[in-house]
């Protein structure tokens, strides 16, 4: 880790609220970098510890949690990276509008157009509804690619959002979402953070399966927004809705979501693969796999990996039911590995730079 600190590294950057699993995947990635120097890392809590002493995974840092203003976070670097709890970046837009540096935002305050959307999905208005004209951009590379490397500010995807997204995308942009499309994900523990809840308690949650948060989940306004907007890139939007019911699942890492689509009788298996492979075909991060194998959580974990496939009914005399299943690691291509992602593309450097490890096995 010194290597990748080293002070001939183009570029450095800063990370806001760095004691959580989301903190402490930006951390462990920005100090793999090879193009990229961690300077200084800010929090509210374990102030004046080493990061190593709180993330234990981590050793020789030379860095400690500093609770400093925001303006001395940005001092020299170039992206300031926010691992905060939704809410709080909210409160600060006037002062990250005003930042001279890039600003990638994990939260899900920048995410929205609508802040009648922001107020019912994350239980209060947002405090400066003006910030949410656009001037944010959405950090999904794989429909958003050149946005994001002309931005100033990037409000990176959620979790769920990303999963349920990269399933159903390739189908919106050719004009195959119409009607109800329901979707059933299940994730891992570490998305709901460092502290433990009753909801998320190990006892409570390892030997157990449950679904929370009814259709009704913050994410669902964003993946409905995105879905649309791709679906006007193919100039061919028809009228959707999505019913989610995310599922707590016992397991640390991960999710698989699995979404379920009416298609026309007259569509075709090969018609489908088609449509996914061309949507794909110049993404970093994307195996479509089709029906050749299904996609798991085990093949995919700890890397910017996302696994693709599908399953096709035979008709039925009211069309055909497509299922697609995703799987990513939500705290890496989820979360914090998907941030650097729009990083590189910032910063004008190969997409793939320092994210591109392959997965753990088992």
């Amino acid at each position: 880790m010194k290597k990748s600190q080293s002070s001939s590294a183009k570029f450095k950057a800063a990370v806001v609220g760095g004691t959580g699993y989301g903190g402490a995947e930006l951390i462990r990635l920005l100090l793999a970098h090879p193009s990229v120097a961690l300077t200084r890392v800010s929090s509210i809590d374990q102030i004046g510890k080493r990061l190593e002493d709180v993330h234990l995974s981590l050793h020789d840092t030379g860095l400690t949690f500093e609770e400093i203003p925001l303006e001395e976070v940005a001092r020299g670097v170039d992206v300031v990276f926010l691992g905060l709890p939704h809410k709080v970046p909210a409160k600060m837009a006037p002062q990250l509008e005003a930042l001279p540096c890039r600003v990638i935002d994990l939260s899900g305050d920048f995410r929205l157009r609508d802040a009648g959307d922001y107020a019912k999905f994350y239980g209060g208005p947002h405090p400066h509804p003006e910030h949410l004209d656009g001037r944010w951009v959405f950090g999904l590379p794989e429909l958003y690619r050149e946005q994001i490397g002309r931005a100033r500010r990037v409000a990176s995807p959620g979790c769920f959002a990303t999963t349920i997204m990269l399933g159903l995308l390739p189908l919106a942009k050719a004009g195959l979402l119409k009607g109800p499309v329901q979707t059933v994900a299940s994730t891992g523990s570490s998305g709901s953070g460092a502290y433990a809840k009753e909801g998320t308690h190990h006892p409570l949650r390892a030997n157990n399966l449950k679904s929370y948060k009814h259709l009704s989940h913050q994410h669902t306004p964003e993946i409905t927004r995105i879905l649309n907007e791709a679906a006007d890139l193919g100039g061919r939007r028809h009228k959707f809705t999505l019913h989610f019911m995310p599922r707590s699942a016992p397991m640390p890492r991960g999710i698989l979501a699995t979404s379920f689509v009416r298609l026309s009788e007259s569509t075709t298996d090969g018609q489908v693969e088609s449509i996914y492979r061309e949507f794909y075909e110049s993404a970093a991060f994307v195996r479509v796999l089709g029906t050749a194998r299904t996609a798991e959580v085990v093949a995919i974990k700890g890397s910017m990996w996302v696994d693709l496939s599908w399953a096709i009914s035979e008709p039925d005399g009211e069309g055909r039911q497509l299922a697609v299943d995703t799987a990513l690691d939500n705290l890496v291509k989820g979360g914090a590995g998907q941030a650097l992602q729009s990083m590189n593309l910032m910063l004008g450097l190969p997409e793939r730079e320092g994210i591109d490890a392959p997965a753990l096995w088992p």
